[in-house]
């Protein structure tokens, strides 16, 4: 029975690997520090309500968004942008919970990389959003179109949803890198 034992013990808020000495625990990957930790399930939380507004807004983009009428006006956010930053959020949320049922920093580090690849595309959206809040909602009245029809589909997203889920990403984005910068020991 020579198997290899360590014991991980917090020290100054880092792991610290001692030799065993009376009792002996099989080797496993060092657990989060306790502020590590702390920030690791912060972010989660963050990211999660930060995916819950992202969904509301998607809700409502698709309910607005009439592809079958003609005389609709077309969204200015891409299909494409939209599916993928949704596709991506929800991907890196399963990297992040790997990386709290794992410990690997690797998986950490891909949740990061992942948060900037989605904040770019989210970036590129609020700034095609920005033009079509700012303009006023007025229906064309020599086409005769309804006033649900004057605007594109993401003008009807609520400014307080929209600011929020901009902030919980931010904090979400913070709050990973710093776990990661943790569980490195950097």
């Amino acid at each position: 029975m020579n198997q290899r034992y360590r014991v991980c013990v917090v020290e100054s808020g880092r792991d610290r690997q001692l030799a065993p000495q009376r009792y002996e625990v099989p080797s496993y990957p060092c657990p989060l520090t306790t502020v590590g930790e702390t920030m690791a399930y912060a972010a989660l939380i963050t990211w999660f309500i930060t995916l819950l507004g992202g969904l509301y807004m998607l809700t409502i983009w698709l309910i607005e968004r009439d592809v079958g009428d003609p005389a609709a006006q077309a969204s200015r956010l891409p299909v494409p942008v939209v599916v993928t930053h949704m596709l991506l959020a929800l991907a890196g949320l399963a990297v992040w919970v790997g990386f709290l049922i794992l410990h690997r920093v690797v998986l950490a580090w891909t949740a990061a990389s992942m948060l900037g690849l989605i904040a770019l595309l989210g970036l590129t959206m609020f700034a095609r959003w920005i033009p079509v809040y700012r303009e006023p909602a007025t229906p064309d009245i020599a086409q005769g179109l309804p006033a649900s029809h004057a605007s594109p589909p993401e003008s009807a997203f609520p400014v307080a949803v929209v600011i929020a889920h901009g902030l919980l990403a931010v904090s979400t984005l913070v709050l990973v890198v710093l776990t990661a910068l943790a569980k490195s020991g950097l």
